[in-house]
């Protein structure tokens, strides 16, 4: 039997409009890299997937824009103001991979 392995040791409660907001923003990005993967299967011109692929790019680093704000406006001001000074070296440690 195969275990599955979970990658997170938190959990957070989204509000349901954070919740719609995410999910919206990740269909939409799912559907644009259907999308590439339908212009290589149709053998579309390199430079016209390439714009497509930045496009993508662009959609991920705006998700990640909005999550990291609601990140520090929720998790991250909750924990330092009940003295959990430890979520600081958490947040700068998750925005020197983003960072990368």
């Amino acid at each position: 039997m195969e275990e599955t392995k979970e990658c997170c040791h938190k959990t957070k409660e989204r509000s349901a409009k954070e919740y719609r907001d995410l999910i919206h923003r990740l269909n939409r990005i799912e559907g644009q890299v259907r999308g590439i993967r339908g212009m290589v299967e149709r053998d579309a011109y390199c430079t016209d997937i390439l714009v497509q692929v930045a496009a993508v790019n662009a959609a991920l680093n705006s998700f990640n824009k909005v999550l990291l704000a609601n990140h520090i406006k929720t998790c991250v001001t909750r924990d330092i103001r009940e003295g959990k000074e430890e979520t600081v070296d958490e947040l700068v440690a998750t925005l020197q991979k983003l960072m990368k």
